[in-house]
């Protein structure tokens, strides 16, 4: 497995974002921080995410992509497009619910080579933990098999972020 790496690239207001390798909770501070400041810009437009060199995504990473599709919704109402030619990537989007807030295109034909990395400004444990619990949220709102899945998962991060400050997590 390769050491994950997310990369950018923009023109006119539309963004490209390539993540390659394995995606995973680690990276989320970087990602989240990016979308946050992406998505403030004055001239966003669009957002297209290349999955096509993405080896495995967990399940943050894949909360805060929903996330970034819902806020583009809101913000100008597209739904932002998945590169995901891997059928073992594109079958986890679909089993998340993917396909009714992306759209999902199989063919990796569409690609640059300019793009710039992004670095991890805020990667603290206690960040990454609100990261990862937020994510898991966006994901059991996106449909009944999700919030199966995760609830659980939410009520420990839940629980250990009220404890956090005495240590009892």
């Amino acid at each position: 497995m390769t050491l994950g790496k997310i990369e950018f690239a923009e023109s006119d207001g539309t963004y490209v974002l390539k993540l390659t390798g394995e995606m995973r909770l680690t990276l989320c501070s970087s990602l989240e921080n990016f979308l946050q400041a992406m998505l403030n810009t004055t001239g966003f437009r669009s957002v297209v995410i290349d999955l096509s060199e993405t080896e495995t995504i967990d399940s943050t990473s894949l909360g805060l992509l929903a996330k970034l599709s819902i806020m583009a919704w809101k913000k100008v109402q597209l739904r932002p497009v998945l590169l995901s030619p891997r059928h073992d990537i594109t079958r986890i989007l679909m089993s998340m619910g993917f396909e009714r807030i992306f759209i999902i295109v199989e063919d990796s034909s569409q690609q640059t080579s300019d793009y710039h990395d992004i670095t991890c400004d805020d990667c603290s444990e206690e960040s990454t933990r609100a990261r990862v619990l937020d994510a898991h949220r966006v994901l059991m709102s996106l449909n009944e098999n999700n919030r199966k899945a995760f609830s659980d998962l939410v009520k420990q991060l839940e629980h250990c972020h009220q404890h956090e400050a005495t240590g009892t997590c």
